[in-house]
C-alpha cells in the first residue's frame, strides 16, 4: 500500500487507473517545485495530499441559468451550442466566446486573449462553468467573463468515477503545470484509496486530545472528498475539522522548530564581553544629530541590555518608514566598538550601502572609527585592500553587500552585526555572518512595517523591538490617486513646487521599453521630462543597471539640489534621505505593491515641508489594485499598511517567507488563523518548557531537525 513517504516518482508502480510513468514524473515534479525541492525524487505522497481544494462546488444540486441573479456568483453545468474567436478593434487582442445552453435558457462565456480555447470547445461538449453571471439586457441573457471551467468528459466506465465529478460535494483545484482540476481529482480519488489506513500519527496525543483534533489520516481524506452532509461553506472558509487539523499541524510545527532554534541560540556561548561605562554613553550621546525620540531611546535600551547579557543577542528592530532605526542601530554600534569590537551593517543592494556608508561616515566623523564601503562592483585591489584592513583589525566599521559574506572576507574581532532589511536575506546568509565573529550579537533592521502574526512566525526566532514613533518637525504626507488626465496639471503643480526651492521623484516600474508592457519607462521619460516638459530644470536619472560611480554623482547631485527632478525606478524604495524634496509621482502606480508604494512615498515627507505623493493609475482595472491605491489614500500608518497588505497579498508575497529562510504556508494562513497560530505557539512551547526532558518531546526535536525546511541542521 502507499503511505506517505512514498516518493511520487515511484507512483506508477501501485497500480493506479491512468497513473503511468510520465504521468508520475511529472506530478513529481510540479509538487517538489511547490514545495521548494530541488530534486522531484523528493517528492512525497505527504507533499502531494498537502494540494488542497481551492474551494469546494455541491454539484448534487448546481444551479439551473433560470435561477440565476445578476452579480451572483455560481456553477452552471451547460452544452456548447455555438463558438468562435471574435477580433476586436486595433487588432491586438483577441477574444474567444461561445452560447450555451441547460436546455432551459441560454449563457454567453467569454475569454479574452485565450484563443486556444477555439480547439478546446466545441459544439456538444459538456462544461460546468463558474463565474460572477451578469445579465446583458440588450441581449436578454447571462454571461460570464473569463469563468473558470470543467469539462464533462463520459470517458469514465466507472460509475463511482463518473459520481465523484458531479453529483456530490466536489473539490475544485488549481490547475497545476498540464494538470486540470478533473484529472487531478481522479488522481487523488485514487491515491486516498491505495492509502494506507492505518497512518502514523504525528503529533502528541495529548495535543490532539486538548485541541479536539481529528486523527491525521481523517482529516486529509475528509480535505479533499467531504461527507455528503459536510456544511460546504465551512471547508470553502477552511474551517472545517479536517482543515483546522491540518492547519493546526502546520502553525505547530513551524512554532516548534523556530522554539528549538530559539533554545540552541540561547545555549550557545557568546564570546564577548560588552560594558556600559560613562565614557561609553558619552561617545554614544556625541554622534546623535538630533534629539531620540522615546521610541528610540527605549529601542536602543532593550538593544544594550541583550548586548550586556550572558547570551548572543538576536533581535528585529522594526519602525515606519523615517522612524530614525539606522540612527539606533549606529548607536548599538558605537557601544561595541567603544568595547573593542568591529562593527559591520549588511545591505540588500549597493546604493542602499552606499547611503548609509555616506551617513554614518558623517554622523562618525568627529571619532577615530575607521569606516569602509565593501561592494561587489569594487576593484580587485581596492577590495583586497580592504579585506586586509578587516583582517587586521584597522577597520572598526565596514558596511556592504553580500560581499561581507564572501569567503575572503575575515574579520578580526567581529562583535556586533547588523542586517538591513531582513527579508531579502536568507537564514543561511544570516548564519554565516554570525559563523565570521565570536558569535557576534545580530541587529536585523526592518523599513517594512511587519504584521505581528506574521512576526511571529517570519521571525519567532527573534526578539522584537519598535520604533512606532516619528521624530518631530515631519509633516504628514498627503496621497493622492490621479488618472492620466490629470497628467498636464500634476506637471504644472511640480513646477510650482520647484519654483518654490523643492524637488522631486518621478518613479517608472521599468528600465527600457518592452514590447508585451505598453508602460511608460524611466530612459524614455527622462528625456520627455528633460528635453519637452521640464526644460528649465535639471533632470537626473537613476536606476539600478548604472554603474556605482554613475549613481553615487546622481545622488550627490540631487542631495546638493543640482537636480531638481530625479526620475527613477525602484531604486530609491529604501534608504534615499533627500530632506528638501517634497514630491513623489509613481507612473503606473497599479503595479507596484502596498509595501513598494510605502517605501517610495516615505522618500519625501523627511523635511519640514508639506509633501506630497501622487500615484498616477491608468490601468487599475483588477480589484486588488484599486483595493491598494484606495489604503494607500486613506493611511501613512506602515502598520496599518502591513496589515493590509497581508489581508490581499497573503504571507508568502508580502515577506517573500522562502527567502527569508521560513517554508512557504501550504495550507494555513496566517491572516486568517491567527488563533490557530496562537494555540499552536502556546502548545509549542509547553512542550519545550514544561515538557522539555520527555521522550516524546525529543522525538518532535529530532523530526524537526530531521526537516530541511526548518534550517535548523545548517543554522543550529
Amino acid at each position: 500500500m502507499l503511505t506517505l513517504t512514498t516518493p511520487l516518482v515511484e507512483l506508477h508502480h501501485y497500480g493506479l487507473p491512468r497513473v503511468g510513468q510520465k504521468t508520475a514524473h511529472s506530478l513529481a515534479v510540479e509538487i517538489a517545485a511547490l514545495n521548494a525541492k530541488a530534486d522531484a525524487r523528493e517528492a512525497t505522497i505527504e507533499d502531494l495530499l498537502h494540494y488542497l481544494p481551492m474551494r469546494y462546488e455541491d454539484r448534487s444540486n448546481l444551479a439551473r441559468i433560470s435561477q440565476l441573479q445578476d452579480g451572483q456568483t455560481a456553477s452552471v453545468e451547460v452544452v456548447v451550442r455555438l463558438g468562435g474567436i471574435i477580433p476586436l478593434k486595433g487588432g491586438r487582442l483577441k477574444m474567444y466566446e461561445f452560447i450555451a445552453t441547460d436546455g432551459e435558457a441560454q449563457v454567453r462565456a467569454f475569454w479574452w486573449n485565450q484563443i486556444y480555447l477555439n480547439k478546446v470547445f466545441h459544439r456538444g461538449t459538456r462544461v460546468i462553468l463558474y463565474g460572477e453571471w451578469k445579465w446583458n439586457r440588450y441581449k436578454a441573457y447571462y454571461e460570464v467573463e473569463n469563468p473558470e471551467y470543467e469539462i464533462l468528459g463520459d470517458e469514465d466506465d466507472e460509475p463511482e468515477l463518473a459520481a465523484m465529478h458531479t453529483a456530490r460535494r466536489v473539490p475544485i483545484y488549481r490547475k497545476l503545470g498540464d494538470f486540470r482540476t478533473r484529472q487531478l481529482r481522479t488522481i487523488f480519488h485514487h491515491v486516498l484509496n491505495a492509502l494506507d489506513p492505518a497512518l502514523p500519527e504525528s503529533l502528541p496525543s495529548d495535543v490532539l486530545g486538548r485541541n479536539s483534533l481529528l486523527p491525521r489520516g481523517e482529516a486529509l481524506r475528509n480535505a479533499h472528498f467531504p461527507a455528503a452532509d459536510a456544511p460546504i461553506e465551512d471547508y470553502n472558509q477552511a474551517r472545517s475539522a479536517a482543515h483546522r487539523r491540518l492547519i493546526f499541524e502546520e502553525l505547530f510545527w513551524l512554532a516548534f522548530a523556530l522554539g528549538v532554534k530559539r533554545s540552541q541560540r540561547l545555549a550557545e556561548p557568546k564570546g564577548l564581553q560588552i560594558e556600559i561605562n560613562d565614557h561609553v554613553r558619552d561617545a554614544v550621546r556625541a554622534i546623535l544629530p538630533f534629539h531620540p525620540t522615546n521610541a528610540q531611546k527605549r529601542a536602543l535600551k532593550e538593544i544594550v541590555d541583550d548586548m550586556t547579557s550572558d547570551q548572543p543577542m538576536n533581535r528585529l528592530l522594526q519602525g515606519d518608514v523615517g522612524s530614525g532605526k539606522t540612527i539606533v542601530a549606529v548607536q548599538a554600534m558605537v557601544v561595541a566598538m567603544e568595547n573593542g569590537y568591529q562593527t559591520a551593517l549588511m545591505a540588500p543592494t549597493e546604493i542602499l550601502a552606499e547611503q548609509h556608508a555616506r551617513n554614518i561616515r558623517r554622523w562618525l566623523a568627529k571619532t577615530s572609527y575607521r569606516v569602509e564601503l565593501l561592494m561587489g562592483s569594487l576593484k580587485a585591489k581596492e577590495k583586497r585592500g580592504i579585506q586586509a584592513a578587516i583582517a587586521s583589525g584597522e577597520v572598526d566599521l565596514v558596511v556592504g553587500t553580500h560581499a561581507l559574506i564572501q569567503e575572503s572576507v575575515q574579520f578580526s574581532k567581529l562583535g556586533f552585526a547588523v542586517v538591513d532589511e531582513q527579508h531579502r536575506f536568507g537564514v543561511l546568509q544570516r548564519a554565516e555572518l554570525r559563523r565570521r565573529g565570536m558569535n557576534p550579537d545580530v541587529l536585523v533592521v526592518t523599513a517594512t512595517p511587519i504584521p505581528r502574526s506574521l512576526a511571529m512566525t517570519v521571525y519567532g526566532d527573534l526578539e522584537v523591538s519598535i520604533i512606532d514613533e516619528l521624530p518631530p518637525g515631519r509633516t504628514p504626507i498627503q496621497t493622492f490617486v490621479r488618472g492620466d488626465d490629470r497628467r498636464a496639471k500634476i506637471y504644472e503643480f511640480i513646477r510650482e513646487q520647484i519654483t518654490a526651492g523643492r524637488q522631486a521623484y518621478v518613479v517608472y516600474p521599468i528600465i527600457e521599453e518592452s514590447e508585451k508592457l505598453d508602460l511608460r519607462n524611466a530612459t524614455e521619460m527622462y528625456e520627455n521630462l528633460s528635453a519637452e516638459i521640464f526644460p528649465e530644470f535639471s533632470v537626473g536619472l537613476l536606476h539600478g543597471k548604472m554603474k556605482p560611480v554613475e549613481k553615487e554623482a546622481v545622488m550627490k547631485a540631487f542631495s546638493a539640489n543640482d537636480i531638481q527632478i530625479l526620475v527613477a525606478t525602484t531604486v530609491v524604495e529604501v534608504g534615499v534621505d533627500v530632506p528638501n524634496a517634497s514630491v513623489m509621482l509613481i507612473e503606473h502606480a497599479e503595479r507596484f505593491g502596498l509595501s513598494q508604494l510605502h517605501q517610495l512615498r516615505g522618500r519625501v515627507g523627511r523635511g519640514a515641508a508639506e509633501s506630497y505623493c501622487i500615484l498616477l493609475a491608468q490601468f487599475a482595472k483588477t480589484k486588488e489594485a484599486r483595493e491598494r491605491l484606495k489604503v494607500m489614500e486613506e493611511t501613512t500608518d506602515g502598520f496599518k499598511i502591513a496589515e493590509k497588505d497581508l489581508e490581499i497579498r497573503g504571507p508568502g508575497e508580502v515577506m517573500g517567507t522562502r527567502q527569508a529562510g521560513v517554508p512557504a504556508f501550504r495550507i494555513a494562513n496566517i491572516v486568517r488563523d491567527q488563533q490557530v497560530l496562537e494555540v499552536a505557539r502556546r502548545e509549542a512551547n509547553y512542550l519545550l518548557t514544561e515538557r522539555r526532558d520527555t521522550r516524546e518531546t525529543d522525538r518532535l526535536i529530532q523530526h524537526v531537525r530531521s526537516q530541511p525546511r526548518y534550517g535548523l541542521a545548517q543554522v543550529g
